[in-house]
């Protein structure tokens, strides 16, 4: 799963990933969490869209109410057959969920070691990622979106050691098939990043609680 990420937007960050509108405020967060309003990708009239988008999808026909059940990742293996998700993969509503890197924790005993996992040849990738829109039967439409789930590489397997699960990220050069592609070129784009393009080293447990949200959260711990 990937519930805990390192996000930011910058105007460097925009013309990387070919921003044409979107986006009004640049920021970052160390630990992003789910609820939180989060930054992502997609097609708006052929051109990419900067959105802030609630992490943690509502579909469409929850009339803006979130369910009892985590929606925050889309499991490959059902994304295109469960009734939260299957719609909005059906109508192509597809996004890149922007990030720096990502927490999992790995469990040796009765405790949790919290490791921050980042790609080393791309300071900032995108989480491919699937979005929603939900009204609420008084209210304005709530944009959410859920990070889709693999099974886990050699490396994750031993981070993510309990569930091993990783989040699809996405190379650059799938960024154009994952938002425009038909919906079997985008499916073929979900794969395992390489491990030799990662990085990863344990943290500092201060990340387990959303509350704390500073650089330090990403440095090593020895």
């Amino acid at each position: 799963m990937c519930g805990r990420y390192v996000t930011s937007i910058d105007a460097a960050l925009e013309r990387e990933f070919h921003l044409t509108r979107g986006w009004v405020r640049h920021f970052t967060s160390y630990n992003v969490a789910p609820t939180q309003q989060v930054p992502v990708i997609r097609l708006h009239d052929g051109e990419r869209e900067g959105v802030m988008m609630r992490f943690g999808l509502i579909p469409f026909f929850a009339h803006g109410e979130a369910g009892k059940y985590s929606t925050i990742n889309a499991r490959i293996e059902t994304l295109r057959s469960s009734p939260a998700y299957r719609t909005a993969w059906k109508r192509g509503q597809r996004c890149l969920v922007i990030a720096r890197g990502f927490y999992e924790w790995q469990v040796a005993g009765d405790a949790k070691q919290p490791w921050y996992i980042s790609c080393a040849d791309q300071p900032a990738f995108a989480f491919a990622g699937i979005w929603d829109s939900s009204t609420p039967p008084d209210g304005e439409p709530i944009l959410s979106c859920t990070i889709i789930t693999l099974p886990a590489s050699p490396l994750m397997a031993q981070i993510h050691n309990t569930k091993h699960r990783e989040p699809a990220i996405l190379r650059r050069e799938q960024h154009d098939t994952w938002l425009g592609g038909t919906a079997d070129e985008a499916f073929a784009c979900l794969a395992p990043y390489p491990d030799e393009l990662r990085s990863a080293w344990p943290v500092s447990r201060r990340v387990n609680a959303p509350r704390n949200n500073d650089e330090s959260l990403i440095a090593a711990q020895g």
